[in-house]
């Protein structure tokens, strides 16, 4: 049985791709900061939750000795907790805002991803899937055909480009692991006030996608709900 640690998933698309995922046989494993808001998920979605905080590494490595203890591998990491950060006017943002929103977007999927690989290389299939966006890409946000253009989200753009670009770097230094990124694309969550066109679930596809893939389906690939997309 195929065992997916999941960050952020106690509500939007962490919460529905937990669900899709025990919909598809998965044992799942709900990661959340919130101890109430992640057991609730879990309970309603017959998941485990596990309490991580990524950006305090003494979390993140308590989680992962939590998983080792119970489970003792992992098959598929999903690294989707983000936040959004400041919109508007890069002219008032601080040196703080950048931090907050790169240590949850960037440092916190480094510090789960380091301290969760012992338990991935226990996997005979192991799959990393880092839930980036299109906001990131240079292409999307200079095209006025693209709601990815019309928005102004400084540190959560910058934090995805990133994230985007971290991802083909595990996955030409992790050749033992599938390493991909996803683009949920416009969707309605609370990261947006819900505002998006896409429902959660259409939101999720690539993602879930990313997570049921057969072995040997290629690593360092960037991919949305309709498949693999250039990045730039």
């Amino acid at each position: 049985m195929t065992i997916t640690f999941i960050t952020g998933a106690n509500k939007g698309l962490g919460r529905e791709t937990a669900r899709r995922l025990v919909g598809l046989g998965h044992t799942v494993l709900v990661g959340a900061r919130d101890p109430e808001q992640g057991a609730e998920a879990a309970a309603a979605l017959g998941a485990r939750f596990v309490r991580v905080d990524v950006t305090d590494d003494a979390s993140v490595a308590a989680a992962a000795a939590d998983v080792a203890e119970r489970e003792g591998r992992i098959d598929v990491l999903v690294n989707n907790a983000g936040i959004h950060g400041p919109s508007g006017d890069p002219g008032r943002l601080t040196g703080a805002d950048v931090l907050a929103v790169f240590d949850v977007n960037l440092a916190g999927v480094v510090r789960t991803t380091t301290a969760f690989l012992p338990l991935l290389r226990r996997s005979s299939d192991p799959v990393i899937v880092n839930v980036s966006s299109g906001m990131g890409s240079l292409a999307f946000t200079h095209d006025p055909s693209r709601a990815e253009s019309h928005a102004l989200a400084p540190l959560y753009t910058a934090s995805k480009a990133a994230l985007t670009m971290l991802t083909t770097q595990y996955a030409k230094a992790l050749p033992d692991i599938r390493v991909n990124a996803a683009d949920p694309g416009y969707t309605a969550t609370d990261l947006n006030g819900h505002s998006g066109p896409q429902t959660v679930t259409e939101g999720t596809d690539a993602i879930v996608t990313l997570a049921t893939e057969k072995p040997g389906s290629g690593s360092g690939r960037f991919v949305d709900r309709y498949g693999e997309i250039a990045w730039s």
